[in-house]
Order: structure tokens, then sequence, then C-alpha cells
């Protein structure tokens, strides 16, 4: 009987965090406000060549969305570069968040990190 009882809660349990995590995205609760992250990503696909490259020339394309992106959700895009799908694309963080220094924006955010990741320094010398 007590494992009956700790199944269902354990049940329960699961079905709450699943719930809630379903709540968060359909409520747009996120770094990326009501985008989707993935939608978010998507919209920097212009960028995906030169994410991983620090010395290739980043393409005014990639520059728009950039600035589009900090202009409306600025932690979007550490949300973005940090995610399981950037990685999966083979994106570096630490050279793809020099992009907007390599875009010459100006309202870029302070500093030079993206959580606990920072520019490789190959990516700095630019």
């Amino acid at each position: 009987m007590a494992s009956k009882m700790a199944s269902f809660f354990a049940a329960v349990l699961a079905l709450m965090l699943v719930s809630q995590a379903f709540v968060q995205e359909a409520s747009g609760a996120g770094e990326c406000g009501k985008t989707p992250i993935q939608s978010a990503a998507a919209s920097l696909s212009p960028c995906l060549s030169v994410a991983g490259n620090a010395k290739a020339k980043v393409p005014p394309s990639c520059c728009t969305k950039v600035n589009a992106l900090l202009n409306g959700t600025p932690k979007c895009l550490c949300a973005v570069l940090l995610s399981p799908l950037a990685k999966q694309a083979g994106i570096k963080p630490a050279i793809a968040i020099t992009i907007p220094k390599r875009c010459n924006i100006k309202n870029r955010p302070v500093g030079k990190k993206c959580g606990s990741v920072t520019p490789s320094h190959e990516a700095q010398d630019d």
C-alpha cells in the first residue's frame, strides 16, 4: 500500500512539473519574453556561419537580427547562445557572444559574458 501511495505522489509531482513547464512556455515566461527560444534562435540563422569562427566577417543581416534582439529582449541572446539547441548547431558560445561587438552595436550588454561563458582569447583579438 505504501509503495502504491508513493507511486501516486510521484506521478502527481511529475504531472505538476510538466504542467508548470507547459504553462511557462505557453505564457511566454522566460528570457525571450513571449517568443519561444526556438524562434529566437531561428531568427539568428544569418549568424550561424560566424558563431563558431572569430575571424569571419559578420554579415549585415546577422547584425540586424542581433541588434533587433538586443533592443527587444537583451537577455534572450544569452539564453539562445547557451541553449542546447545552439550546442547542437555547433555554436561556440565564447565566440558567438562577441558578435554584438563585431557588429559595432552600441547598445550591447556591458561586459563580455553570458553566464559563466566569456569570449575566447581568439575572439577578443578582433
